[in-house]
């Protein structure tokens, strides 16, 4: 008989990551430069702006994506603290919890005790029992918080020169906004096709989705532009 293997999907940290970068890479230097290009016709102007934002946006991307990865190793460390604490002071309740959770799972009374009896012998496993399947939480991975502010930031900024790519090559900003329109909406629609593969959902809803966001955000900063100029 063939040995079975499972085929899951791991990497679900590291798409989320790319796909917050992206997606607001994608989306805020399109609509910042197609807000410009409702008022003014230069595109070098609108790239110095862009580049500008690019770097700022990635900066504060990735020290989001760090400092929220950072609250959750914090917020891990110190249920983990709490919980290592009630064991011993609260041992009786603690053992109640734990055959509460076991009995969901179809264990009876007895069985329940028993694997009680046995986590009491191991402390630590206890503890991890209990952050898991009471508190639902996962131990971080200590190096994520720098790999998730790399992840955002790179990721905002091979976003970011999609849209931006026409004005580099084009001196007229009319023109380049046009193009830009066409190129940045592939990517999103490509964008969105890929995450709904991989975040389980459809790929044609999914991409349309995503365009249809990034097309209402350009739309409303150009029209905002052209209505003060």
């Amino acid at each position: 008989m063939p040995d079975h293997v499972e085929t899951h999907f791991t990497a679900s940290e590291a798409v989320r990551d790319i796909v917050i970068g992206m997606s607001d890479g994608l989306t805020v230097p399109f609509a910042l430069a197609a807000g410009l290009a409702g008022a003014i016709d230069q595109s070098r102007i609108i790239v110095t702006a862009g580049l500008a934002e690019i770097a700022a946006g990635s900066i504060a991307m990735g020290l989001g994506g760090y400092l929220a990865a950072k609250s959750e190793t914090e917020h891990y460390d110190s249920e983990r603290k709490r919980e290592e604490r009630e064991i011993v002071e609260k041992t009786a309740a603690e053992e109640k919890e734990v055959a509460d959770i076991l009995e969901t799972y179809g264990l009876t009374s007895d069985q329940s005790s028993l694997v009680v009896a046995a986590l009491k012998q191991r402390p630590a496993a206890w503890i991890d029992f209990m952050m898991r399947f009471e508190l639902g939480l996962e131990k971080p991975d200590p190096r994520r918080a720098l790999a998730s502010a790399r992840n955002i930031a790179l990721a905002y900024i091979a976003g970011g020169f999609i849209p931006l790519g026409p004005y580099l090559f084009q001196a007229t900003a009319s023109a380049a906004f046009k193009t830009s329109i066409l190129v940045t909406a592939i990517a999103l629609g490509l964008f969105g096709a890929i995450k709904g593969r991989f975040t389980g959902t459809s790929p044609s809803r999914s991409g349309f989705q995503t365009v249809l966001i990034g097309g209402l955000a350009a739309a409303a900063a150009y029209l905002l532009a052209k209505a003060i100029s």
